[in-house]
């Protein structure tokens, strides 16, 4: 018998260990679950739990991350704001602990989040991320203008009947938050374009370096996608909605690839693959193909030191114009994922 690579033997050990997190959450919850427990249930020690995980929480996201992206995506049919608010909310009521139901394993998880105000900031990102694509959603299927509000009002709805749902079992009535969301797509929430502090966003830089396509796993479409050619954007865990700086300029049909990075990708970045895993499945079952934002997102932490982020942070924004296997234009700081999604050889278009 061939000896295994100690890559291959590590990938084993690291799908035993969630395996047996996935049970011993289920049963137990995240309080009363033990390391000790998790080790024993995956015929490992204790060591090799933490060589893989750095802590209890870290395997608790990620054991809630691996659960929620074997959910199927699924198929929407909305042709409205009004449709697609209401899919989306069933879509996230079905998590709610209503009528008795108890998800043993992530019904702690908001407790986690609100217990570190540190996880508290990332999660508010993502939160910030689900709003810009809903919202860009909801824009390709209205009558125009952005929608970014909207989409954080019913975000704001959902996270508040969820919490209620939590704290007051029997209290909260789904059907009633669904259509509380759908009457939100009524109100006029004075939301425009561009937003004000693109104005001030200072010009990308002319540049010309060679690139090579990477492929990379798109979290949002469960497929395999090339970057090579579009804006890549390297956005630290504080960030994230500068996202829209770029989905908002970029030319129409320009891919758009994002890659979260941050200095303590060990608990922080199964966080991020559990919250887009969950977005994925809201999507797809809430609005239809052809409406969804098409940005591509990826937690390949090597294509971020490709383009040159070799010491991320929770601050970085950086991004990349790729154009005909050349990198042609870079840009730093806040705001450079608008900087490259408006630059035209060097010139910036009118009305910017």
């Amino acid at each position: 018998m061939v000896p295994l690579s100690r890559a291959r033997r590590q990938e084993l050990n690291r799908a035993k260990v969630l395996a047996a997190a996935r049970e011993e959450f289920s049963e137990r919850g995240f309080r009363d679950a033990g390391i000790d427990r998790i080790a024993r249930r995956a015929d490992l020690t204790r060591g090799a739990v933490y060589s893989n995980f750095p802590g209890k929480r870290a395997l608790y996201f990620a054991a809630l991350a691996e659960a929620a992206e074997q959910v199927p995506s699924g198929r929407a049919g909305a042709t409205t704001e009004t449709e697609a608010l209401g899919a989306y909310a069933r879509a996230w009521v079905t998590r709610l602990p209503i009528g008795g139901t108890d998800e043993r394993a992530g019904a702690e998880f908001m407790s986690q989040i609100t217990a570190d105000p540190r996880l508290g900031k990332v999660f508010a990102q993502l939160v910030a991320v689900e709003s810009v694509l809903l919202g860009t959603a909801l824009e390709r299927l209205g009558p125009g203008g952005r929608r970014v509000r909207l989409a954080r009002s019913v975000l704001t709805t959902l996270h508040g009947a969820g919490r209620l749902a939590v704290a007051a079992p029997g209290f909260t009535d789904p059907f009633t938050v669904i259509r509380a969301c759908e009457h939100l797509a009524e109100l006029d929430f004075e939301d425009e374009r561009p937003l004000p502090h693109l104005a001030h966003v200072p010009d990308a830089r002319s540049v010309d370096e060679p690139w090579d396509p990477w492929t990379v796993p798109d979290l949002l479409t469960r497929r395999r996608a090339k970057v090579a050619e579009g804006v890549l954007l390297v956005l630290g865990l504080h960030r994230l909605e500068a996202l829209e700086d770029a989905l908002s300029a970029v030319p129409e049909g320009t891919p758009v690839t994002l890659v979260p990075v941050t200095s303590e990708p060990g608990e922080l970045l199964p966080l991020v693959r559990l919250s887009l895993a969950e977005i994925r499945v809201r999507l797809s079952r809430s609005v239809p193909a052809s409406a969804r934002p098409a940005p591509r997102i990826t937690l390949d932490q090597d294509l971020a030191a490709f383009a040159g982020v070799v010491a991320p942070d929770d601050e970085t924004e950086e991004a990349l114009l790729l154009r005909g296997g050349r990198v042609a234009a870079r840009a730093s700081g806040r705001g450079a994922g608008h900087a490259v999604a408006v630059f035209r050889d060097g010139l910036v278009p009118a009305g910017r």
